[in-house]
């Protein structure tokens, strides 16, 4: 697969809700930074960490689907900078939504490197 069609997998998982199997997108071995988490920045190391960290939001009751989606190539054919929002939906009933970028670095048709700018500030409001 091609770094944006991983993308389209990806946000395609998390929007059907089905979070039990993204982590087969990752390399054994893959990096998932997000900076703007909070209370402070997060690296998930391997696909091991990425399963769990799956699973765990699966388990928060959110759901999210994609919107106004825009992948981006780039000048290196491993990565992609993908811009969307998220409609979500807290266990509490509450609606949000939220913009974000990625920036995937795909090898082999699987996810090795992802930076998330999520805007965990508004998701921790809904979320709490």
């Amino acid at each position: 697969m091609t770094p944006h069609e991983v993308f389209e997998n990806l946000s395609a998982g998390i929007s059907s809700g089905d979070w039990s199997r993204l982590h087969e997108l990752y390399a054994a071995d893959a990096v998932v930074e997000m900076p703007f988490a909070l209370p402070s920045p997060v690296r998930l190391r391997g696909r091991e960490e990425v399963r769990r960290h799956f699973a765990m939001n699966g388990q928060a009751g959110i759901s999210l689907r994609a919107d106004a989606v825009r992948v981006h190539e780039t000048a290196d054919p491993e990565v992609v900078i993908a811009e969307f929002d998220y409609d979500g939906r807290a266990a509490s009933g509450r609606t949000f939504r939220v913009s974000n970028i990625q920036v995937l670095r795909v090898r082999d048709g699987l996810i090795v490197e992802t930076r998330d700018y999520h805007n965990h500030a508004a998701l921790a409001e809904v979320l709490s």
